[in-house]
């Protein structure tokens, strides 16, 4: 009998636990989202990495043909965006793009909206996770993360070029 009973406990222990760690994960993939885009946490977030950044600088290329932070932009944006209309069961229609055709160079008119298009697509992220069930989350979880890594990859590369140019404080 005590051994059913302990049996049956640990069995709800490791039950609870596992549901507890279900539910927790939303709030992990929340943080790395919110900590690419606008909290500071271990690195730069998009929104300091480019904060007061003119589109002179946006726009400036080492000659070696490494991408300038306006190419990065549009190719965290690009993919982040891709990945939202798949989460969301929209239509994907560019699913056979290039990933070097990810990286454009806005026009100076462009460059705000441009900025304004990353910001609002992190934020529809965050509250598509927020408002997501668990299976999606556990099914996405994945695509989430290497997606925040992505993003925090190309940030970091954005921060390494002001930083290299004295563009960062």
């Amino acid at each position: 009998m005590k051994g059913w009973v302990f049996t049956l406990m640990i069995g709800v222990f490791f039950s609870c636990a596992k549901s507890k760690n279900d539910e927790n994960i939303k709030d992990l993939i929340l943080s790395q989202l919110k900590n690419t885009h606008n909290t500071q946490e271990w690195f730069a977030p998009t929104e300091t990495a480019l904060k007061g950044l003119t589109y002179e600088q946006a726009i400036w290329q080492d000659s070696t043909a490494n991408h300038s932070i306006a190419e990065l932009v549009t190719h965290i944006t690009f993919w982040n965006e891709m990945n939202l209309k798949s989460f969301n069961d929209l239509e994907v229609s560019d699913k056979a793009v290039k990933n070097d055709k990810t990286f454009q160079v806005p026009t100076e008119e462009e460059w705000s909206i441009t900025l304004k298009r990353l910001d609002s697509v992190q934020t529809e992220w965050e509250t598509a996770v927020e408002h997501a069930d668990l299976i999606k989350i556990q099914d996405w979880a994945e695509e989430i993360t290497n997606m925040s890594a992505h993003t925090g990859y190309h940030t970091g590369q954005i921060v390494y070029i002001r930083k290299q140019k004295g563009w960062w404080k």
